[in-house]
C-alpha cells in the first residue's frame, strides 16, 4: 500500500485526509492517506523513521516555513516563495519541497476576479501561506500592502490600518487561520464598514464555508470566495508530484 498525509498542528479543520482518502476509493486506488499532528517541526525526522512507507505530505500551519530545514531540494517556485506546502519523498529517501498553493491560488483569482484587476491589494497574514499571496500577486503586477500582528513584517499592524487602505484595496485576502473551525465566531480585525460592492475578498480558510470575514464583505456587497478552490488546484498538483 502507498502512503501519503499531511502534518500541521492543529489538523482538525483539514480535509486532506477526507478529500484523498474519497479519491482513493472512488478510483480503486491502494493507497491511505493519514493525518500526522506533530507537536513541533523538529518531529519531522522520527515520524519518517517510523512510516519508511510514507511517499510524500503536506504540509499546513504552522509549520510551511519551518520544514524547508529538513528538505534536500526545492523546486523553483518554493525557493522564490519560501515556503512549501508539498513534499515529495524520493525512493533514494531525499525531500523535495514543493509550493502548490501558488497553483491554487492563480486558479482561484481568476475565478474570484473574472478579468478584472484591482488597482491595490492587502492581504492579512505574512506566514507561509501569506508569502504564497504576495508571490502570485507580484506574478499579477498587483500592489499589495501586508497586514500583520508584528510591526516588524507588515506594512500595518491591525493597530494602525488607516481605513482609506481598507477602502482602496479592492481586493482583500485573509491569509491566517483566524475564522478557522471551530472558532468559526473569529474574524480578522479590520474596519469592515467600508468594504463596497467593488470589493473582492478570498479566504484561504474553506472550514467553516463561510467565514465571519467573507461573510462580513457579502453583508457589504462584497464579491466574495472561500478557499475551497485553492484546496482542489494544490490538492490535484500535490497528487501529480507525488506520481512523477
Amino acid at each position: 500500500m502507498r502512503r501519503f498525509g499531511i502534518i500541521g498542528r492543529p489538523l482538525g479543520h483539514s480535509a486532506s485526509a477526507r478529500h484523498f482518502s474519497a479519491k482513493f476509493e472512488r478510483e480503486g486506488l491502494d493507497c491511505a492517506f493519514e493525518s500526522y499532528e506533530l507537536p513541533s517541526i523538529e518531529a519531522l525526522p522520527d515520524l519518517l523513521a517510523r512510516v519508511p512507507e510514507l511517499e510524500g505530505f503536506n504540509v499546513t500551519i504552522p509549520y510551511k516555513c519551518e520544514v524547508m530545514r529538513y528538505l534536500d531540494e526545492l523546486s523553483d517556485d518554493a525557493a522564490r516563495i519560501g515556503a512549501v506546502n508539498c513534499v515529495r519523498r524520493c525512493a533514494d529517501g531525499r525531500l523535495v519541497g514543493h509550493n502548490t498553493d501558488v497553483i491554487g491560488l492563480r486558479a482561484a483569482l481568476d475565478e474570484l476576479l473574472g478579468g478584472d484587476e484591482p488597482e491595490h491589494a492587502l492581504v492579512l497574514g505574512t506566514g507561509g501561506a501569506s508569502k504564497a499571496v504576495q508571490y502570485v500577486l507580484a506574478e499579477r503586477g498587483i500592489p499589495f500592502d501586508l497586514l500583520s500582528r508584528s510591526a516588524a513584517k507588515g506594512n500595518y499592524t491591525y493597530d494602525n490600518l488607516p481605513v482609506e487602505t481598507v477602502a482602496e484595496s479592492r481586493l482583500i485576502i485573509n491569509a491566517t487561520p483566524v475564522g478557522t473551525y471551530p472558532a468559526v465566531d473569529d474574524a480578522p480585525r479590520i474596519p469592515y464598514a467600508y468594504i463596497t460592492p467593488g470589493h473582492f475578498m478570498l479566504d484561504l480558510v474553506y472550514n467553516p464555508p463561510l467565514t465571519q470575514f467573507l461573510d462580513y464583505g457579502r453583508q457589504r456587497g462584497a464579491r466574495i470566495m472561500n478557499g475551497e478552490r485553492m484546496f482542489l488546484g494544490q490538492a490535484a498538483a500535490g497528487w501529480k508530484i507525488w506520481n512523477e
